[in-house]
């Protein structure tokens, strides 16, 4: 069974909840949510609700801001990226803290993750100084072919709890280096991180209007933003379910789609490699804020000769997980966000065990206070499982061997999901065939090297379209404009 380490640590001062619209900060509204400590079940906070009329001046801002700022070199638009990132640096410790109160990943992660965000500030910074046109080679000598890339205009983008400061960050500076606005609904579980990514970006100088914040329902506020002309594209992470509402209604009104929805991540282990290291490494990223990651390793097909050994150390490693308060020193994964994932590895668990599955380690809610569930590892099942169709999203994983390649190549796409999936084999020449076979938006092979800034990031079918990271990322915020100019020469 895992370490247990859950305190009732006094927690720091709680980021102050508000709405930010045409740069003034909104507190009180008649409606609120309450925010809960995902690792004790109490009252944090309360976030305030957008009315009709704060959407309205949310767009009309939005719209206003762009007026001027599309028209701002990229390197004055980088300079404002580059002292948000010093900012995000300087201030990752207080920012992590709200983070850990909300969201509940170790404070570690939680720092971790915001200094990893700012490279994406910097590195976009950067990039957005080479977003450049080209000139065609005319067939006519007179005639001049210029293709040029010009903002799409205001942007929306829905962000999930899993990593509250990172998503809307990448989201956030994408547009704004393409020379974008941005209104920002962030995650109701974990709203502090979108709160300080306004408040940094104030102090860094960015001009009102150019991100604005809002929360209330994601159905309503996706069904009234999407519907206003100014609104030009709208960017989402999150379920399969709500990324295809949320495209055919982008579609419905012509508006520019990013979907980066769910995955179920199938790691592929031959017998040729080191594999204990294999488990060791595979152990600490599935526990890794707490499973609830869309790229996590979630089906673990190992070659049969090299099964046992496998499964015994990777559960050894994941039951050696201590769990427990993310202020907690030493705690190595902290609650799941909220109650629903609870209940939701229960029912993976429960389903697993009445299909006859063994489970080797875990299985079980953790205390009774928080949302704590006990790292897991399931073995001996079928494909048939719940956990081997449905993503669980969290510190679940089933491991299960394989034969041949033909048949772990089945296995792997089988489902409709195309997000990540992970190789480990010395082979060179096995490692590029297996990538090549693998339906999958990210291939990582022997490590885990996604989400990088300057590398694309995105799914493939059910798992959504479009990248953020990479040159690609300023794919979804540009238009294409083409301009053909003829001039008469003098006889």
């Amino acid at each position: 069974m895992p370490q247990i380490a859950i305190s009732n640590r006094p927690p720091h001062c709680y980021e102050r909840l508000g709405m930010l619209i045409d740069g003034r900060w909104i507190y009180e509204t008649e409606r609120r949510d309450a925010v809960i400590d995902p690792a004790s079940g109490t009252l944090i906070g309360h976030l305030p609700h957008a009315t009709d009329v704060d959407l309205a001046a949310a767009v009309a801002s939005a719209q206003r801001a762009f007026d001027s700022w599309k028209d701002r070199s990229p390197l004055d638009r980088g300079q404002v990226l580059r002292r948000f990132a010093e900012l995000a640096r300087k201030h990752a410790e207080d920012i992590g803290r709200s983070m850990v109160m909300d969201q509940g990943k170790p404070l570690a992660e939680a720092i971790g993750e915001i200094r990893f965000a700012a490279d994406h500030a910097d590195w976009h910074a950067e990039e957005a100084r080479r977003i450049y046109g080209r000139l065609v080679p005319s067939r006519d000598p007179r005639v001049q072919q210029v293709v040029t890339r010009e903002p799409v205009g205001v942007c929306i983008a829905f962000t999930p709890w899993n990593f509250p400061f990172s998503q809307a960050l990448r989201k956030v500076v994408a547009a704004l280096a393409s020379g974008c606005t941005i209104i920002l609904k962030g995650p109701a579980e974990s709203p502090s991180s979108s709160v300080a990514i306004g408040r940094l970006m104030q102090e860094a100088g960015l001009p009102d209007g150019c991100l604005n914040i809002v929360w209330g329902s994601s159905s309503h506020i996706s069904e009234t933003l999407l519907a206003a002309p100014e609104v030009k594209k709208i960017s989402f992470t999150g379920s399969v379910e709500v990324g295809k509402l949320l495209a055919s209604l982008a579609g419905r009104h012509m508006k520019r789609s990013t979907m980066e929805l769910g995955g179920h991540a199938p790691v592929i282990v031959f017998d040729d490699g080191d594999i204990e290291a294999s488990a060791d490494a595979l152990a600490a990223q599935k526990v890794r804020n707490a499973g609830q990651v869309c790229v996590s390793p979630t089906r673990f097909y190992v070659q049969a000769t090299a099964y046992d050994r496998f499964l015994a150390r990777f559960a050894d490693k994941v039951a050696a997980t201590k769990v427990g308060n993310g202020f907690d020193e030493g705690v190595q994964m902290g609650p799941l966000c909220h109650a629903r994932r609870v209940t939701a590895m229960e029912g993976f668990v429960q389903d697993a065990r009445d299909r006859g599955a063994e489970i080797v380690t875990g299985g079980t809610r953790i205390g009774n206070a928080g949302f704590f569930y006990a790292p897991t590892v399931v073995a001996g099942g079928c494909d048939a499982l719940q956990l081997m169709k449905e993503e669980p999203f969290g510190p679940v994983a089933t491991v299960t061997p394989f034969s041949g390649f033909e048949d772990v190549i089945r296995r792997a796409n089988s489902l409709p999901f195309g997000l990540a999936s992970y190789v480990f084999t010395a082979s060179s020449s096995r490692a590029q065939h297996t990538a090549q076979a693998l339906a999958a938006g990210m291939v990582s092979i022997n490590h885990f090297g996604l989400a990088l800034p300057e590398t694309p990031f995105g799914g493939i079918n059910d798992s959504g379209y479009g990248s953020e990271g990479g040159v690609e990322t300023f794919d979804g915020y540009l238009n294409t404009k083409f301009v053909t100019h003829f001039e008469a020469r003098p006889e």
